[in-house]
């Protein structure tokens, strides 16, 4: 009775253990999403079923060496060669496995089909930052870290949401099946939003697929789980799950932006429109390695602040935007703006910090070098 008693109180001990390291956040999250639900009961029975084998295994282990101790004058039996021993200690394992492969094979088969997807988005991962792409819509956008240096520096006090803060969030529906396509335009990164039980990588040359579908509207934060390079923790996820009125209505809202953004490529701009828009862009994708003055961090990012071969030769600072330079950290940008923002950055960058060549790049002149 004693025995039953110690046993009992262990398992109590357990399960109030595996409470508060819920509360705690030790335990995984339980998530949003259709499958982190799924994928969290899963693990939850795959441990008691590992709780319940610990506590017989211990129980029984401990009681034998109680119970038959050599002070107590007990002998040794001898098992071997038993064959209803050894076949109860191969079936129960067995039975055990297919047991807990069952569920398991299932939550898999489910993690896997993102067929009947309402909603199709291509995640491209860059040095350092994400590119979202709404297939079909005409909807694009790049989603930068939005910490302050000042905070990154130490100059400043960090944030909430230190380095889990973004310039423009993935926006999603609830209660609608998304589909994701991972790639990468450089070197492997890693999509990973706990909350949602999203981890998928995102490789140069491959699309991976995985899907998701949030059944509560809010902020969910993630980061790049991939070592990829120096700035790998400044590449951070925030996916801004809406309801789907609310959805809708800012898909059109983009798809109304993009559509005037393609009408401006054929216009002619001011310098001065250029100038602003080229700032803020440089400021979000640029800055981190050429620095906000562009002073850069030579040898590896050059600086551009009195740099005499970008201010003389106007055809090269454009093909190196356009096209990167191979074999350093400087990517390509053809994919990653397009003509309108190019032309803004280029614009900028030629007459910024005292570089004053007085010379406007256009968005046709972006347009045409893209064709080539």
């Amino acid at each position: 009775m004693h025995t039953l008693l110690v046993w009992l109180a262990g398992g109590l001990t357990l399960v109030g253990s595996s409470q508060v390291a819920l509360a705690n956040g030790w335990n995984m999250p339980v998530g949003v999403s259709t499958l982190s639900g799924e994928i969290y009961g899963l693990h939850m029975t795959i441990f008691w079923i590992c709780v319940v084998i610990g506590v017989v295994v211990f129980g029984v282990m401990f009681y034998s060496l109680f119970k038959f101790r050599h002070s107590r004058g007990a002998k040794a039996a001898n098992f071997h060669e038993n064959t209803t021993v050894e076949v109860i200690w191969t079936i129960v394992p067995l039975l055990i496995l297919v047991g807990m492969a069952v569920p398991a094979t299932a939550t898999l088969q489910k993690i896997y089909d993102p067929s009947e997807a309402e909603l199709d988005v291509m995640v491209t991962g860059q040095q350092w930052r994400w590119r979202y792409e709404y297939l079909g819509e005409d909807v694009s956008f790049i989603s930068n870290l939005a910490t302050p240096r000042a905070q990154i520096n130490g100059e400043e006090a960090r944030g909430e949401h230190y380095l889990l803060e973004v310039d423009e969030p993935l926006v999603l529906p609830v209660n609608r099946k998304v589909r994701f396509l991972f790639t990468s335009d450089d070197v492997m990164h890693a999509w990973w939003v706990p909350q949602l039980a999203v981890k998928q990588d995102a490789i140069p040359g491959f699309v991976n697929e995985n899907w998701v579908e949030i059944q509560e509207p809010g902020i969910y934060r993630g980061q790049c789980a991939e070592l990829c390079g120096v700035d790998h923790g400044f590449m951070p996820i925030v996916v801004h799950a809406v309801e789907e009125e609310e959805f809708d209505t800012w898909l059109a809202e983009r798809k109304e932006a993009a559509a005037e953004e393609a009408m401006g490529i054929d216009r002619e701009w001011e310098m001065d429109e250029l100038m602003e828009r080229g700032e803020g862009i440089y400021s979000s994708i640029c800055a981190s390695c050429h620095q906000p003055e562009g002073q850069g961090s030579p040898p590896a990012f050059p600086a551009l602040a009195g740099n005499e071969q970008l201010i003389s030769d106007k055809d090269w600072h454009v093909n190196k935007v356009i096209n990167g330079v191979s074999g350093s950290a400087m990517p390509s940008f053809r994919n990653t703006l397009n003509p309108v923002e190019l032309a803004s950055v280029l614009t900028y960058t030629r007459n910024a910090w005292g570089n004053d060549t007085g010379e406007v790049v256009q968005p046709a002149e972006i347009a045409e070098r893209l064709e080539e």
